[in-house]
């Protein structure tokens, strides 16, 4: 890996991460594949792909935990090769299995993350205090982790991740283990921390958390797909949305996958959403041809219906990616 990047970026803002065909290679396997990056300081940004698309890979070489193949990456203003160890002090990482000792306490596990960062006395103790109120810990300093709910082991976690104050915080799959509403309360946390400054990397398999980010990366066996805001994303991605009532749903759908202009069908409730290529002017008029009086409404796109038309895939259920 070079120590140098090429001056240009993708963007003039301040940038926390910037990346020059990222690769990492496993064997013949390519599981990052010449991946470009360059996300502002301050923002949020996500990486959603399918199990396997090299998110979770594309972290761990962000972090300095795993060297790239080959490419050039820079982190917080200065190049990440050599500069691991002194960068990690500036770095918050949350894994998606809650990197916390089961067999301590909720005080025990801050105090002994605060000592690997150095943290000691007053400081310590007047921060981690301050984490306790502001994740919802207080009264549960004795508890043990292991007996916590998810939501709970969540708060403990991002609190553990941030309590050097991080100016880049890295989360891999943080909310896969927690139900909607604490989802919910996570991302305004996350929001939070983005307003006081921190950058924020999250992978996530759910369509809705993708679609709060400032920026986005769409992946797909170690490539990057697509990339840039999610509105931005919607606005370009070269298809036309319309749903379909009435009857016989599945055999309509069946039915216009043999289209050449129909990207996908896909049964929403009742009704069939279908993405149709933006070539066709009047989608309306080119369905009614096809589909006879049926009940048509063309909509807005949604960061699902990006994926498809840059992948072929389908999130199953219509919620998240699997």
């Amino acid at each position: 890996m070079s120590e140098v990047l090429a001056p240009q970026t993708l963007t003039t803002a301040p940038l926390a991460i910037e990346t020059r065909g990222m690769t990492r290679q496993f064997g013949a396997l390519k599981a990052v594949d010449g991946v470009d990056l360059a996300i502002p300081r301050g923002s949020i940004y996500g990486f959603l792909g399918p199990n396997g698309c090299g998110k979770s890979t594309s972290i761990r070489m962000l972090t300095g935990l795993l060297k790239p193949t080959s490419g050039e990456i820079r982190v917080l203003g200065e190049p990440l090769k050599g500069a691991e160890e002194k960068l990690r002090r500036r770095i918050g990482y949350m894994t998606q299995k809650f990197s916390l000792y089961e067999n301590l306490t909720v005080l025990e596990n801050l105090r002994f993350v605060a000592r690997i960062y150095g943290l000691q006395g007053n400081k310590a103790k007047d921060r981690i205090e301050q984490l306790l109120s502001l994740y919802s810990l207080e009264g549960r300093e004795s508890q043990m982790a292991g007996s916590m709910s998810g939501g709970q082991k969540q708060r403990l976690a991002l609190a553990a991740a941030t309590i050097h104050e991080p100016e880049l915080l890295f989360l891999d799959e943080p909310t896969s283990a927690v139900d909607p509403e604490n989802r919910r309360e996570f991302w305004e946390r996350l929001f939070d921390l983005s307003a006081k400054g921190c950058t924020i990397l999250v992978s996530t398999h759910y369509m809705d958390e993708a679609e709060r980010c400032h920026g986005l990366a769409i992946l797909e066996r170690g490539i990057k797909r697509a990339d840039g805001s999610p509105k931005a994303l919607m606005q370009a991605m070269g298809a036309r949305v319309v749903e379909i009532g009435g009857q016989d749903l599945r055999v309509l759908k069946q039915q216009l996958l043999a289209e050449a202009p129909v990207l996908s069908a896909a049964q929403i409730g009742s009704r069939l959403r279908v993405l149709i290529r933006s070539q066709i002017d009047d989608p309306i008029a080119w369905l009614g041809q096809r589909v006879g009086t049926r009940e048509m409404d063309e909509v807005r796109p949604s960061l699902e219906d990006v994926f498809v038309t840059c992948t072929g895939q389908r999130a199953e259920g219509g919620a998240h990616v699997a």
